[in-house]
């Protein structure tokens, strides 16, 4: 009897020590952050994990902790204002190469198109930008990969990554490979981000099939327990007659995360659904919270863990495991740079952004992979390269790999603003890239409203020679039409004004440092003002006419890391000019004017103008600063208006360039503000309170007889000031704002726009 007993608590230890747990995490966009929760309190229970398996967020948590990263680090990451940079496509902090940087304009869709064989357009639909995204894979995970040999059995945790083939409608189990590539490859969801090629095959999100793959965990490892962590749930139980208009457009979203069933779990295992309700599948603003809702729910759970999972691995015996792990790794440096789809002209360009020869091929530490990658993709139509950090078995040593996908050699942009005032426009952008030896991008852009138009017409024309620079001529064509910029709120006297800016011009431009753009100008211009010298103008009227005809050359100096390009609260932007101009001033006058006499002279002068703006990271709180330091030898034209109208301006707030600010122009002035910006809701909500100080050095007034003249004795400040709301919405910022300015004809004003409120530089402004 004794022996029985014996026996049988011998195989009953043995079953016990032997009991495999797997866990399976769901995918459901950043709602699997809380995945990283259910891992922390796991591990701090000492709940073993032997095998992982995991679809798209959940395949990269679960990828994160079988490549060797505690929860806590993998939470770190998820935390860290690095983790947002790369699913909301912004480059690292550090790496934004401001060179390679375009003027701003009020696109807010970009449709990207590329030419096939048959000469027929090619829509390429991905709405997100992946570019630092996947290199943040390939540079985390690289390591992993250099241990593992590329088979995933062989990781500290066994791992699958679900994926699926849409074309044959097969979900893929990925189980060998560049770790980075089946991660990535597992949340390529259709039409937002653009798939990847593995083993051949266009992959995309393993949701698509298999949301929560419980069966391959069952196939691929013969647990004893399975532990699975959903994210996701169905939405509707029944089909919703009353909302169903309201939620077509987010029916990709709902085909992708509604196949997660808990009866899948068997009876020996154990089901946990994290609270998630207040959130969205792109509420990565609120990783804390999930990742906390994730743990509190395991821990409530805990109990019933324990008690179907016996068997215990320590924190200590885990973190050790991880220390061995990770000793095995090779350093990463890049012994070569490999290429798939580019021609032997096209390869010596990227080289050279690498500072490789082909005759000096050299290793490329960590750095200045990341340098060169980050470099290469500050142009645009390099975003759609593919970065591996490839481990090579055989030779023990990793190679950079770019693979070029399915090239957009054609965007097509859309944008404008609406506004409350009459300044509302439509905006459309015509690019087109061709890559050889030089990369180069023709640009048309045309804005049309009653307010404002324009025509841009340039080609850059980048070339990888004496340390990179590009040429770009340029044709611009401006008007505006002040009268019709009247506010439809107030009963305001307009200004009759308009304003005609026509320019030929060559830049050459090339970076000094990473982070400096420096830009030399040459070219001619010929503009035309048409005014009323008086607010009592009526249509037997006729307006004066200046007319000026020249040329300008200069420099300017730039940097530029600010997060938007209006409405920023992060990053810097510094600038400084310095120009000559020479122009033949013609005036005719119109009826309005006291000197009906018609007149020519040439007129030349210097200037340099400084900006600087800035915003600090305090929390929610982002205080910040613009300066604006103007000096030249400016003579004035004809009359005063004439004068004012193109005299440097100080634009502080987003509508000053649809006004004639005469209190705020001057020929010399200081300008110092704050802009102090207040976060309700990360990345969409923001409370702006800004204030202007404006001194002009000579300050212009109107003669008797409608000529400038200055007084620089006055030591009169003007005031200009702004407080609003903006929320940064998919088409732009919606924003509502009361401003004053120090300014007779426009003190107070309250401005409602939907979009981008950009307009090109006038020719003596810029």
């Amino acid at each position: 009897m004794r022996s029985t007993t014996l026996i049988l608590f011998l195989l009953s230890t043995s079953i016990l020590y032997a009991q495999k747990v797997a866990l399976v995490l769901s995918g459901g966009g950043a709602k699997g952050i809380a995945h990283i929760g259910v891992l922390k309190a796991l591990e701090e229970n000492e709940i073993p994990i032997d095998f992982i398996v995991g679809t798209s967020m959940g395949g990269i948590v679960g990828g994160a902790y079988a490549a060797g990263f505690s929860p806590q680090q993998i939470e770190a990451m998820v935390l860290s204002e690095e983790f947002l940079r790369w699913v909301t496509g912004q480059p690292e902090k550090g790496y934004n190469f401001h060179y390679y940087g375009h003027e701003p304009s009020p696109d807010f869709l970009r449709l990207n198109l590329s030419l096939d064989s048959a000469g027929v357009f090619q829509f390429n639909p991905s709405l997100a930008n992946d570019a630092s995204l996947n290199y943040a894979l390939t540079e985390i995970f690289s390591r992993a990969s250099s241990v593992s040999k590329n088979n995933f059995d062989s990781l500290l945790v066994p791992l699958r990554v679900v994926a699926a083939d849409v074309f044959s409608q097969n979900q893929v189990i990925l189980s060998r490979g560049a770790l980075s590539e089946a991660l990535r490859a597992t949340q390529t969801v259709p039409f937002f981000y653009t798939p990847i090629r593995v083993d051949g095959k266009y992959l995309f999100d393993g949701g698509v099939y298999n949301n929560f793959p419980v069966d391959v965990a069952q196939r691929e490892f013969e647990p004893d327990v399975i532990i699975g962590s959903n994210v996701s749930s169905k939405v509707f139980n029944e089909y919703p007659y009353t909302e169903d208009e309201k939620l077509i457009s987010r029916s990709l979203l709902y085909l992708l995360l509604d196949k997660s069933d808990p009866a899948s779990i068997p009876e020996s295992g154990v089901y946990i659904q994290s609270n998630l309700e207040p959130y969205t599948s792109f509420d990565f603003a609120y990783a804390r919270a999930m990742i906390d809702s994730g743990f509190v729910q395991t821990l409530r759970q805990i109990g019933e863990i324990k008690q179907k999972i016996e068997r215990r691995q320590s924190v200590d015996q885990i973190q050790k495991l991880r220390r061995t792990f990770y000793a095995r790794s090779v350093p990463v440096q890049a012994e070569s740079i490999t290429f798939k789809n580019f021609n032997a002209q096209q390869r010596k360009y990227i080289r050279r952004i690498f500072n490789q020869q082909r005759d000096q091929v050299r290793p490329l530490s960590m750095p200045e992979l990341k340098e060169g990658y980050f470099k290469l993709i500050a142009e645009p139509y390099f975003s759609n390269v593919f970065p591996t950090i490839q481990f090579n078995v055989e030779q023990n040593d990793y190679v950079l790999q770019l693979t070029r996908r399915p090239q957009k050699n054609f965007q097509v942009d859309f944008g404008g603003v609406m506004a409350s005032r009459n300044i509302s426009n439509m905006y459309l952008g015509l690019n087109y890239y061709y890559f050889n030896n030089a990369l180069t991008h023709v640009y048309l852009g045309f804005q049309t409203g009653s307010f404002y138009k324009s025509l841009v017409a340039n080609t850059r024309i980048d070339l990888p020679y004496l340390g990179r620079f590009y040429l770009q001529p340029e044709a611009v064509f401006n008007e505006w039409d002040y009268v019709e910029g009247t506010d439809l709120l107030q009963k305001t006297t307009p200004t009759v004004a308009k304003r005609f800016d026509r320019r030929l011009m060559m830049q050459a431009g090339w970076p000094l440092g990473n982070s400096i753009k420096a830009t030399v100008v040459f070219g001619g211009f010929t503009n035309k003002d048409q005014y009323s010298n008086t607010k009592l103008f009526n249509s037997l009227d006729t307006l004066d006419v200046l007319n000026l005809i020249g040329y300008k050359t200069g420099f300017r100096l730039t940097v530029n890391d600010l997060n938007r390009k209006q409405y920023a609260s992060l990053g810097k932007a510094y600038t400084l000019s310095a120009y000559y101009f020479h122009a033949h001033e013609k005036y005719t006058p119109g009826t309005t004017s006291l000197n009906q006499n018609v007149s020519s002279r040439d007129q030349q002068w210097f200037r340099v103008r400084a900006t600087a703006e800035h915003y600090f990271s305090r929390g929610s709180f982002r205080p910040g600063y613009y300066a604006d330091v103007v000096f030249s030898n400016q003579p004035f034209f004809q009359n005063y208006f004439g004068t004012i109208i193109n005299t440097p301006a100080f634009f502080p707030i987003q509508d000053s360039r649809t006004l004639i600010l005469e209190n705020f122009r001057s020929t010399n002035y200081l300008a110092l503000g704050a802009r102090n910006v207040i976060v309700v809701r990360p990345r969409t909500l923001d409370l702006r309170v800004e204030g202007y100080l404006f001194k002009p050095l000579e300050y212009i007034l109107q003669g008797q007889n409608q000529e400038a003249y200055t007084n620089t004795t006055l030591t009169t400040l003007f005031f200009a000031g702004s407080a609003g709301i903006v929320y940064h919405s998919p088409i732009g910022p919606v924003s509502l704002s009361a401003n004053y300015y120090d300014d007779v004809e426009n003190r107070f004003g309250v401005l409602f726009h939907v979009g981008f409120l950009l307009f090109n530089k006038h020719t003596l402004e810029d």
